[in-house]
């Protein structure tokens, strides 16, 4: 009897810790998010397999396959995930390479931008910078001072391999990435990315958006060798002002994705649950977004919207202020199992 007693405290005493520990998790998880549209591309990751990447066709096709599982980003609310395409400029050894979004035929939302930049002294610095609308001001991240000197990409075999050493190298040396061996090679040529909203590559499938929790947990890892953000402070400056500058005189911004923020349509508890995905009338899909989504209100949005189509049932047919028992008019035909009279 007393060793039963004895077992049963000890398994709620594992119950309990349990329960604390998870909740303790969940509360440092929700503590990093920004409770902005940004939540759903976790920069840390995007930046990581940016410098893992080959060419910066390989980095668009990888960012959007969900296989890798970095973007996360529904800023039409449609409830897929969005296609984030590539835009290069450059001037001289500097490299700007902006992450948009069609959001319409007519409007673009930049995500961030990737500043790529070498000195007179032929060394290469990396930054990136969240766009202000979904990540708030200052959101910019970069590699930290001291890390191992491997290669980013260990599947990667080209001539740029580093020998793994066995102390910490005292910088990042950001020359020995891929990616940036393509972009100061005489084989890079500048990328100019086709697809618009309505044309995407075929290897692009649409997919579901995943809950942030799940999301954030699978991504968190990939923050542990940068600098930045707005972890504890930011106390990152961007190195090169002159090229970030430039970019912003031609930064796009899409009134949608600035509604939606203002009503509060991109809540971190709702990111993953379907929206309307009539985005071309948008105001009126911002307006009706927090009206429950029911069977009669669905009918009823449907008759205001084409007024010619017939009736599928006598309560779209009739006037809500209209008694339903007196008809102005006799149906051309009954519907089956709907004519009859109950009688009491």
């Amino acid at each position: 009897m007393r060793s039963k007693l004895t077992l049963l405290l000890l398994s709620i005493f594992i119950v309990i810790v349990n329960l604390n520990v998870h909740g303790k998790a969940e509360t440092d998880d929700n503590a990093e998010l920004l409770g902005l549209p940004g939540d759903n591309l976790d920069l840390y990751a995007t930046l990581d397999l940016f410098q893992e990447s080959k060419t910066i066709e390989e980095f668009e096709a990888s960012l959007n396959e969900e296989k890798t599982g970095i973007n996360n980003l529904d800023l039409n609310l449609d409830g897929n995930v969005d296609f984030i395409k590539v835009v290069t400029q450059q001037e001289g050894d500097d490299f700007v390479f902006v992450l948009q979004v069609d959001i319409l035929e007519e409007e673009v939302q930049d995500v961030a931008v990737i500043l790529v930049s070498k000195d007179k002294e032929e060394k290469v610095s990396i930054q990136m910078v969240g766009d202000e609308e979904l990540y708030g001001k200052d959101y910019i991240i970069e590699p930290k001072l001291e890390a191992p000197a491997i290669t980013a990409n260990p599947a990667y075999s080209g001539p740029d391999t580093v020998v793994v050493k066995s102390e910490p190298a005292t910088v990042v040396v950001v020359e020995s990435e891929p990616i940036i061996h393509y972009v100061y090679s005489p084989m890079y040529s500048p990328y100019y990315c086709p697809y618009y909203y309505g044309y995407y590559p075929p290897y692009y499938h649409p997919y579901p958006v995943i809950s942030i929790n799940i999301y954030f947990g699978r991504n968190r890892h990939h923050r542990n060798h940068y600098y930045g953000g707005h972890r504890g402070g930011n106390t990152v400056v961007i190195n090169n002002n002159n090229t970030y500058n430039n970019y912003s005189k031609t930064r796009k911004t899409s009134n949608t994705v600035n509604n939606n923020k203002k009503e509060g349509n991109y809540n971190r508890n709702d990111v993953s649950k379907k929206a309307p995905s009539n985005v071309e009338n948008n105001n009126k899909v911002n307006n009706q977004i927090s009206t429950p989504n029911t069977k009669e209100n669905i009918q009823k949005s449907n008759v205001k919207e084409n007024k010619t189509k017939v009736p599928t049932n006598k309560s779209n047919a009739v006037p809500t202020s209209m008694p339903a028992s007196k008809p102005s008019a006799k149906p051309a035909s009954v519907p089956k199992g709907k004519g009859k009279v109950r009688r009491r």
